[in-house]
């Protein structure tokens, strides 16, 4: 069996490791000539939009899939015409145009910050005078780890914030004050079998993720409940195969949906060795149509990104329950170069030796 892949980072890079121990070779198709993936799958080397790359990597697969949401939905679409794609091509169209993506929530009841479109300053104007400030403007595409968002504070941000946007089509979202950020991963085979790993609690630094903790503290039947389902209104109403991942702000009792990301998510880097089946094997069982992997937690987990620098290889590995993942990329401020996986079976000890995971990778 041979999966393709469209992009060739650390996730496609994970995803073609777990593939390995069932036997299953993976393909890259991207265009860059530095990929993480590089050593462990197959690479062709082309444009996203290249027709004549797209038909020479798509001959012999059994299955396509992505690592990324902008995937030209128009590329996944002609893979899809001649091998099955997913996640459905449908969920890219979604999952890549913020707007696309509120009024999709909307239609399924799934609350969400409110919000309003912006194509032109008059529409800004008029956002900020309904939605009040703070108020954060998204860029409608290509937003991603903090990119093409401005939090506007005070009117005196407007101005400054409509020019950065050059003119891009954007949506203005209610600031939430919300308790915590959390997100719930999921994932759905061909025949409609779904599976749920535990809700993770997530801490944010400069618009990346840094840590996640699963499952989240203070997680209770209710929460999971909620969490569950509005994962699984997402995945029936797009017949989605794969993983799933969505973003989600808690604010008292209540749940409202951020974002969704049709492929694993880094959020789920803790169930290679946290859960009894990672999010990247299950993803593979999903889109080949293989019975699904059992998601419970083992014990308590936690994962710190590494961000542009690396700690002492060492020092983490000396740590009790540490797990070291590198993605063999030259380092460089805000990318992410690896993580580290911290399991126990005593909260407060894993609790411990993330804080000196942080520490050696350089701060909260």
């Amino acid at each position: 069996m041979i999966v393709g892949i469209l992009g060739g980072g650390q996730l496609a890079r994970m995803l073609a490791i777990a593939a390995r121990t069932l036997e299953v070779d993976c393909r890259i198709l991207d265009p860059q000539p530095e990929l993480p993936a590089a050593a462990v799958a197959t690479c062709v080397r082309g444009a996203y939009d290249d027709a004549a790359a797209l038909d020479r990597f798509a001959e012999g697969l059994d299955v396509v899939t992505y690592e990324f949401e902008n995937v030209p939905v128009a590329s996944a679409e002609r893979l899809a015409a001649r091998r099955p794609a997913l996640p459905p091509p449908a969920a890219l169209a979604v999952a890549q145009d913020r707007l696309a993506e509120k009024r999709f929530f909307g239609r399924l009841g799934i609350a969400t910050p409110a919000w309003a479109a912006v194509g032109s300053r008059a529409e800004l104007d008029a956002a900020v005078a309904r939605l009040g400030l703070p108020a954060v403007l998204k860029t409608r595409r290509l937003g991603y780890d903090g990119k093409g968002q401005i939090v506007l504070r005070a009117a005196a941000d407007v101005d400054a914030a409509w020019a950065a946007m050059d003119g891009a089509a954007c949506i203005l979202e209610a600031f939430v004050a919300f308790d915590r950020e959390l997100s719930i991963l999921a994932v759905r085979g061909r025949c409609g079998e779904t599976r749920f790993w535990p809700v993770v609690e997530n801490h944010h630094r400069a618009g990346i993720l840094r840590r996640s903790v699963a499952p989240a503290p203070r997680l209770d039947a209710r929460l999971q409940a909620a969490a569950e389902d509005v994962a699984r209104r997402v995945l029936d109403a797009l017949r989605y195969t794969g993983v799933l991942a969505v973003e989600l702000f808690q604010q008292g009792d209540r749940l409202l949906a951020n974002e969704m990301a049709p492929r694993v998510h880094n959020s789920g880097h803790w169930t290679i060795e946290g859960a009894a089946t990672s999010q990247f094997e299950n993803h593979v069982r999903a889109i080949l149509g293989l019975p699904l992997g059992d998601t419970a937690a083992v014990g308590h987990v936690a994962m710190v990104n590494l961000i542009g620098t690396l700690p002492d290889r060492a020092a983490v590995l000396a740590l009790p329950g540490a797990h070291l993942h590198l993605y063999g990329k030259t380092p460089r401020p805000g990318r992410k170069l690896g993580h580290v996986t911290v399991r126990g079976e005593d909260a407060a000890r894993v609790a411990a030796a993330t804080e000196r995971v942080l520490a050696l990778a350089g701060g909260t």
